[in-house]
Order: C-alpha cells, then sequence, then structure tokens
C-alpha cells in the first residue's frame, strides 16, 4: 500500500471525483493541503480576495455545466465563518460545492487555540454533511461520503474540516483503486408517472411549472419533448428558465409577486392544473396561497420526499429526480399519441401566446437620466442567445428577470432562495472560469457591486474576461421600494458628492475608478442612446485584454419596478405599460396593438 500524507489523499480524491479547479485562499492551518495541491498538480487553484468570494465562485462553477462541483478551501476560524454565506447560497439552490476548511490541532481544539472555531456545528444547517475529520486514516472515506452525498438526492454543499495534524499524518491509502460511490437518486415509477398523466389529461387548461431541479438533473430537453408531446405551455421558475428558450411557442412567461411576466400570471391565473417538476412553490413565486392554488389541482414531483407538502398539500406528489420522472412521462405521453389518445390543447396553448403579444411591460425609453427598462431593452440587443447571464437579488435583478431573454438552461444563473449582496462578482468569475469559451454577462446594482467588488481584481489576475452591466441609481432600490408601505425612505440612499469626483455629482462611488484601480476596463453611460455602442466596446475590451469590463448605467435615481406585495393577481404596474410595438421592440412575441 502507498503511504502518503492525509492531506494528500484528500488531493488524490479530489481529482478521482472530476475535479480540476478550486477556488481559496491558503493559511495556516491549511498550508499541507495546499503543498499536496501544489506537489499533486492536476488541479488549477484561483486565489480569490475573500473567502466569501471563494465559495460564491464555486457556486459559479457548479452551476455551469453538469456534473461539476465546485471547492472552496480556507483556514480556519473565520475563513470557514466567512464561507457560511456561500454554503447557505448553495444549500438553498440545491448546489453542491464542497467547502474544505483547515483547523487547529485536534489537542488544542476545546483549549481555545487562535482561529479553532467549531466550524463544523456552524455549518451544520446549511449543509448536508459538515464534519471535523479526527482521525487520519477516516479522511478518505469521509471525502467519498462527502461527494456521495452532495451529488444523491436533493443536491447541495457539504463542509469537510481538517485539522492541522490530521493533515500531516501519514496513512495508507491507494489512489489507484479509489472508486466513487453509486449517487442515489429516487425514481418514479411507471404507475406514479400514468396516474400524474392522466389527472393532466382531464383537465382543460393544464400548466407545467418547471423549477431549478429540472436543470439540476440536465433535463431540460426532455421537459421540452414532453410539453411539445402534450400541448401544455410551461411556466419556468427564476431558477427554472431556460429549461425551454423563451421564444418558444410553449413558453407561458414567468410566475410571481417580482420576477414574473403580465403574461404568465394572467395565463395562470386561468388555468386548473398544475404539474411542478423540481420546484419548491417558493413564495416570491407563489405569493398568496389562497390565489395560487383556488381551483387549481396540484402534481409535485420533487427529488426530496420532504419538499413535498412543505409549502401546501399538492394533489398528488411523487418523490423522484427530474430526469427520471420526465423519462416516464414522455415515454407515456408517446404512447398516448401512438395510440391517438392525446388531447389536443392548441387552443389553450395560443391563448397563453396571445396574452403575451398583448400584457407586456414598456422598455422604449429616452429619458436622461436612464429609466432602468431602457438598459435591459439595449442588453437584449447586444447579447446573444448563447449568453450566461448571472444575478443575485435587486431591483436590477428584478427588472432583468422581466425584461430579458434566456433561451438555454444554465443561461441565467441566479442565486434564488439566500439572495446575498455581493455575490454577483465571484459567482460570475466561477462561471467564466468553468466556460470560457461563452460570454458571459453579469447584472447588478450599485450596492451588490460594492459589496465584492475587490474580487475584481481576482479576474484581472487569472484574466477571466467577462461583462459586468452596473446600474446605478446610489440607492438601495428594493428596500427603499419595500419602505414604501412604512411611508418611510430611510437609511437607503447612497447619494454623496465625491470630493475627488465632482462630475458625478451625488452618485458618490466612482465605480470606473475603482474597477480601473482593481485591474480592470469599465465605461460610464450617462445617455440611453449611447448604451448599444458601449455594451459593444466591452465586449471588445474583455477580448482584448481577457479582464472584467464594466460599463456603468447611470440611471434616475428613483424607479420603482412592478411587483406585489401579496397576490399575483394584485401585481403593481407603476411606469405605463406598452401599447405599441415600439414601447417594447425587443419583446419575444411582437406587441399587438
Amino acid at each position: 500500500m502507498a503511504r502518503m500524507t492525509a492531506a494528500r489523499a484528500a488531493v488524490e480524491i479530489l481529482k478521482r471525483e472530476g475535479v480540476s479547479r478550486a477556488f481559496g485562499v491558503p493559511g495556516a492551518a491549511i498550508n499541507p493541503f495546499y503543498a499536496a495541491l501544489k506537489a499533486s498538480g492536476g488541479i488549477q487553484h484561483t486565489l480569490a480576495r475573500h473567502v466569501e468570494g471563494a465559495s460564491h465562485m464555486a457556486e459559479g462553477y457548479t452551476r455551469t455545466h453538469p456534473g461539476n462541483i465546485g471547492v472552496c478551501v480556507g483556514t480556519s476560524g473565520p475563513a470557514g465563518t466567512d464561507m457560511i454565506t456561500g454554503l447557505y447560497s448553495a444549500s438553498g439552490d440545491s448546489i453542491p460545492i464542497l467547502c474544505i476548511t483547515g483547523q487547529a490541532p485536534t489537542a488544542r481544539l476545546h483549549k481555545e487555540d487562535f482561529q479553532a472555531v467549531d466550524i463544523a456545528a456552524i455549518a451544520g444547517p446549511v449543509t448536508k454533511m459538515a464534519v471535523t475529520v479526527l482521525e487520519p486514516a477516516q479522511v478518505p472515506g469521509v471525502l467519498q461520503q462527502a461527494f456521495h452525498l452532495m451529488r444523491s438526492g436533493r443536491p447541495g454543499p457539504v463542509l469537510v474540516d481538517l485539522p492541522l495534524d490530521v493533515q500531516l499524518a501519514e496513512i495508507e491509502f491507494d489512489p489507484e483503486t479509489y472508486e466513487p460511490l453509486p449517487v442515489y437518486k429516487p425514481a418514479a415509477t411507471r404507475a406514479q408517472a400514468a396516474k400524474a398523466l392522466a389527472m393532466l389529461q382531464a383537465s382543460e387548461r393544464p400548466l407545467i411549472v418547471a423549477g431549478g431541479g429540472v436543470i439540476n438533473a440536465d433535463a431540460a430537453d426532455l421537459l421540452t419533448e414532453f410539453a411539445e408531446l402534450t400541448g401544455v405551455p410551461v411556466v419556468p421558475t427564476l431558477m427554472g428558465w431556460g429549461t425551454l428558450p423563451d421564444d418558444h411557442p410553449l413558453n407561458a412567461g414567468m410566475v410571481g409577486l417580482q420576477t414574473s411576466h403580465r403574461y404568465g400570471n394572467a395565463t395562470f391565473l386561468e388555468s386548473d392544473f398544475v404539474l411542478g417538476i423540481g420546484n419548491r412553490w417558493a413564495n416570491r413565486h407563489t405569493g398568496g396561497l389562497d390565489v395560487y392554488t383556488e381551483g387549481r389541482t396540484f402534481v409535485h414531483v420533487d427529488v426530496e420526499p420532504t419538499q413535498i407538502g412543505r409549502v401546501f398539500a399538492p394533489d398528488y406528489g411523487i418523490a423522484s429526480d427530474a430526469r427520471a420522472a420526465l423519462e416516464l412521462f414522455v415515454a407515456l405521453a408517446r404512447e398516448q399519441r401512438d395510440a391517438g389518445t392525446l388531447p389536443d390543447r392548441s387552443a389553450w396553448a395560443e391563448s397563453a401566446q396571445e396574452r403575451r403579444a398583448t400584457l407586456q411591460r414598456r422598455t422604449h425609453f429616452d429619458d436622461i437620466p436612464i429609466k432602468p427598462q431602457r438598459v435591459y431593452e439595449e442588453m437584449n440587443r447586444a447579447f446573444g442567445p448563447e449568453t450566461r447571464y448571472v444575478s443575485t437579488i435587486g431591483l436590477s435583478q428584478i427588472a432583468g428577470a422581466q425584461m430579458l431573454h434566456v433561451y438555454r438552461p444554465r443561461h441565467w444563473i441566479n442565486c434564488g432562495q439566500a439572495g446575498p449582496l455581493g455575490w454577483t462578482v465571484p459567482a460570475a468569475l466561477g462561471v467564466a472560469v468553468a466556460d470560457p469559451t461563452t460570454p458571459v454577462v453579469a447584472l447588478s446594482g450599485d450596492y451588490d457591486f460594492q459589496f465584492m467588488i475587490e474580487e475584481l481584481a481576482v479576474g484581472a489576475q487569472h484574466r477571466i474576461p467577462y461583462v459586468h452591466v452596473l446600474v446605478n441609481n446610489a440607492y438601495l432600490g428594493l428596500i427603499r421600494q419595500a419602505q414604501r408601505n412604512f411611508d418611510i425612505d430611510f437609511q437607503v440612499n447612497l447619494e454623496f458628492e465625491n470630493i475627488n469626483a465632482p462630475e458625478l455629482g451625488v452618485y458618490g462611488v466612482d465605480h470606473v475608478k475603482v474597477a480601473e484601480g482593481l485591474g480592470c476596463k469599465a465605461l460610464r453611460v450617462t445617455d440611453p442612446a449611447d448604451l448599444a455602442g458601449a455594451f459593444a466596446e466591452a465586449r471588445k475590451l474583455a477580448e482584448e485584454f481577457r479582464v472584467p469590463v464594466v460599463v456603468e448605467a447611470v440611471l434616475e435615481r428613483v424607479t420603482n419596478i412592478a411587483m406585489s406585495g401579496s397576490d399575483i393577481d394584485k401585481v403593481n404596474e407603476f411606469e405605463e405599460l406598452a401599447t405599441e410595438p415600439g414601447h417594447a421592440p425587443t419583446a419575444v412575441v411582437p406587441l399587438k396593438g
């Protein structure tokens, strides 16, 4: 048997589990692992500027391609606690990432040693497993179990904490015979699928709600085939956006309080049956459950059995991986098609497209300062269907989801459940590392951008090009809008006069100078007529210099984006709506006058 340090065994296991990239920040308590990483080779490492940033890079990396597992590495104490937000983000959105932390020697864990903290206890609620390995010989087994858990059932993150003495100890380990454990995914039975399909076929106005589980299961192709076979319109959730193209004739639009379309909500309210696949009935999607569920029959398919009935009781539930369920749905639908027993859904599907052609929001404004809607209109023109968009939270993300177009799975990469500010820059870097051949465009408001702005230097150092669209109104826009319900505008105003950049007026932070100071390129746009040229220039600069390029659009200070605080039938449309085709020139379906 080969003898090696437990740290070296850990690195060898990562490689045999398919890991080729890690993100992190070294420190004293994790240096043995870094020494093994260097000696072993085969895993490229990206040095982050903040350990939380490394965790978000790992998540972006995972979410870009099926099968990816991002790895983030940090030292003991605050490195682990810094990554808790990243673990929470990955947990909430069912994303497998592996967090490896260093730890004080085992003999000192109870002595309040320098940077010794019970990180396993802290991380437990936001991981599928969090463990401090106390015996060196357990390192291979713990990591084998970690990858098994990350991939099995509902995917999610794991934290493995390695004390310094455990990393340094020599163990017997043969990497050549190591094998990953089989992945477990619950699968629907034919009888279950047949019952669900019978319930769908008995309805008159059915919809499919496609969640992030469809993308996690790499099942968008099956989802699209099933919809086409049955003629049933599809509502993608925010996490499932891209499961079928936005211009597909069965795409009914998104539903919800915020990231929704007028036509999507209208079609949902006309439906009488909903088949949810790989979704979790998130509150921003459903709004009030009385309105959402009234008059509808529900079937819920989810990989996690305890997810079924968590938000409301469906009429029928199936614990199954989305791909396994859709394989059966497609097979049964093909049989019914061949037997000539599939109902004709064309009139219902056409009515959904009719709503798409009549219920639209206006995007074309020539105002100065720029109205945000115009930014997304120009993004639709400038960035093609191959673009991978990355965003997290705020009015920028909400408006972007209402007005941008996505055509492929994993081309809208959005932090959904946790929504931490600062996520976008590092996540976009992780996406660009995972797929350097596809254009990556990030979208942030000014506050999200400022939270982890230092990570731009990672893109400059490691030559990771992408375009970052920054919409700047010097406000916490979403919170300001929410504060209207309390009749306050308190502690959300970011305006100040920058003594070093008086040309900015009250917009404060000079993002162009900061981005340039971090080694990136940046452009500022104040006239909507200049947006198209700026986006084109940004793409050229990113290609030429191989660094992140920021395009800052200086917005009007106050804009209210369409949303509801309660129910999907009570969305407040603050801006004037589109009433002629020129009001929404980049709409997928041209507006009918």
